[in-house]
């Protein structure tokens, strides 16, 4: 009898070990599959935000995103992009079944879905993996020109579907596609993070300090370039994240759109955006370079935002759409550089980053432009009144014959004022800025475990540098 236990427990042995030899093999890079490709990430980009568009309900994101960003990318610069590909959309889509199963679970689930909804920064970092560099920015537009169309799309469907079908069906629908989403990342996506470049695989033990993210935070915290990138993101997006919050009520109620005219201003909008990232953005940066480009696209934003505070009439705001449409270009942009300016061992915590700040944006920008309109006494309520016939909406205003005429929109100019303080900061971006030039704590290695293990840790004056040593500034 101990004899067959023993086999049976070699036997188990062998199978485990087997299995833990096979999956990494299958997983990471399958023999006879296709490549890792952008393409990829431009499907689970898209079937996640179709999904969440058809509810035409925002995903929330804020404080908890802005923490957990950089440390879900430092973690798939250690063990790979797809497992925390599955792990945000996953996350991020749990609470949309829950929508009509029990309202108290949806509330308690998304309001800690906040923490995974981060899936740009992971897919960023794998598109990183697997492009050149002067291949990146038109791949990060290609991503945000599919971000783009699902938000263009996925509201119109589900509303129609909603108002013919009834909302369970809508529900049911997104449920569908979150979970096709799931099983195309599970299915279909190959890991795009080098073994070498993975100190451990999931199998193998690993030591905190070859996992430590906030050990990668302190690195990119060392390097001036991308502390000016985040300043820069941290002002541009700001007043973006409030504009979106408040500026179809804005246009509904004080310019006077009708439901189906904010509708075709979207659409239209978002289909010039889809141009301007694809096709203006690759032209721009082969013939003006990253950091002209990024200048440029906040130089669009400033223009966009101050038409928007000062004009009055309806084409105006067509016109100020079509600026907002270039204005798209500043952000693949700016992912394109702080990528350049990363080792690809950091691809995961650099975007994390930025996509963070982004997240921090969400939560505070809404409240940026909410206290602005209230302190210029506007109130952006009353829908009913706008799609009554026979009546006129306006903003309830303390000196309408005052304020509103010359200045309609006072958020928007606040926000192109923040905008022209990115601009000033983007500036001093260094164009060209290689791991010869950079500060101290970036290094480039090939193996990433052997440094970890290897390498001492820095002390002293190198590690008390300044932060914006040797830059620009």
């Amino acid at each position: 009898k101990s004899m067959k236990r023993n086999k049976c427990t070699l036997r188990a042995v062998l199978l485990a070990h087997s299995l833990t030899n096979l999956l990494p093999s299958t997983c990471s890079n399958p023999q006879g599959m296709v490549e890792p490709s952008v393409y990829h990430a431009v499907v689970v980009i898209f079937l996640e935000f179709f999904a969440w568009g058809l509810l035409t309900t925002p995903m929330l994101t804020g404080l908890l995103s802005f923490l957990s960003a950089p440390l879900i990318g430092a973690l798939s610069d250690v063990w790979g992009r797809k497992s925390f590909l599955l792990l945000t959309v996953f996350f991020t889509c749990a609470p949309i079944p829950l929508m009509k199963i029990s309202p108290w679970w949806y509330f308690a689930v998304i309001s800690m879905s906040g923490v995974f909804a981060v899936t740009f920064s992971v897919i960023f970092a794998y598109v990183a993996d697997i492009t050149a560099e002067h291949e990146r920015s038109t791949a990060y537009g290609l991503v945000s020109a599919t971000f783009a169309a699902s938000l263009v799309t996925s509201p119109a469907i589900g509303a129609y579907l909603s108002v013919t079908y009834g909302d369970t069906l809508v529900v049911i629908l997104a449920t569908a596609i979150a979970l096709l989403d799931i099983c195309f990342i599970l299915v279909a996506v190959p890991e795009s993070l080098p073994e070498k470049m993975r100190p451990a695989s999931w199998g193998a033990p690993i030591s905190w300090e070859q996992a430590d993210p906030f050990a990668s935070l302190r690195k990119v915290g060392q390097d001036s370039t991308v502390l000016l990138i985040c300043i820069t993101v941290f002002l541009s997006y700001l007043p973006e994240a409030g504009q979106y919050s408040s500026f179809f009520l804005y246009l509904r109620q004080v310019i006077r759109f009708r439901s189906e005219t904010v509708a075709a201003f979207i659409a239209v909008v978002g289909i010039l955006s889809i141009v301007a990232q694809t096709v203006v953005l690759g032209i721009l940066m082969r013939s003006i370079g990253n950091k002209n480009t990024i200048l440029l696209g906040l130089g669009f934003q400033i223009l966009q935002l101050a038409w928007y505070g000062f004009g009055s009439q309806p084409w105006m705001m067509w016109a100020a759409g079509a600026v907002a449409a270039m204005s798209s270009i500043t952000f693949p942009a700016i992912s394109a550089i702080v990528s350049r300016n990363a080792d690809s061992d950091q691809q995961g915590v650099v975007q994390g980053m930025i996509t963070g700040i982004r997240g921090l944006c969400n939560g505070l920008g809404p409240a940026f432009y909410g206290f602005i309109f209230y302190l210029f006494h506007m109130e952006l309520t009353d829908l009913d009144a706008v799609d009554s016939p026979g009546k006129e909406p306006k903003p309830k205003m303390a000196n309408p014959t005052d304020e509103s005429s010359i200045i309609p929109g006072p958020p928007f100019l606040f926000g192109a004022c923040s905008v022209l303080l990115s601009l000033l900061v983007a500036l001093f971006i260094p164009e060209h800025s290689g791991p010869g030039v950079r500060p101290g704590g970036y290094k480039k290695h090939s193996n990433v475990a052997q440094s970890h293990s290897h390498s001492p840790p820095s002390s002293g004056a190198e590690g008390k540098e300044p932060l914006l040593d040797d830059s620009c500034v």
